[in-house]
């Protein structure tokens, strides 16, 4: 496989509450700072969400996948944002105590990994999962 041409992907998250956001993905989800300034024309802090990647899904694969986290087809959109986590169930559960709401129980998927969906203050559909083999 040759070298990617991309070096970074970078989620760029516009928020009417830029404290309560930064609160939220720093403080409760623990994501931590790699930089942020404060100026007159705005404020904006790069959180290192670790890895990233690109998953690309055909309408079909996407509609399964919500029906799959969230019980019902259609929700999360063309954008959904999967996060690889250590605990996806207790880390939900302070997300949620933070603002988030958790859109179905945890699920274990056909490909073994525990997912819980909730939805940002934001409004962005979020996937925790944790593969199964990480909880042994």
């Amino acid at each position: 496989m040759s070298e990617s041409p991309v070096k970074e992907l970078r989620l760029a998250l516009t928020s009417e509450d830029y404290v309560g956001a930064l609160r939220f993905y720093r403080d409760v989800l623990g994501l931590p700072v790699l930089s942020s300034w404060e100026r007159e024309s705005g404020s904006g802090t790069i959180l290192d969400a670790g890895r990233a990647t690109l998953e690309l899904l055909s309408p079909e694969q996407a509609e399964q996948i919500d029906k799959l986290e969230a019980g019902e087809t259609g929700v999360s959109g063309p954008l959904r944002v999967a996060l690889e986590v250590a605990d996806s169930v207790e880390l939900a559960e302070r997300l949620t105590a933070a603002g988030a709401e958790q859109l179905a129980i945890p699920v274990v998927t056909p490909w073994s990994d525990r997912n819980v969906r909730l939805r940002t203050p934001e409004g962005i559909q979020l996937t925790l999962f944790t593969p199964l083999e990480r909880e042994s």
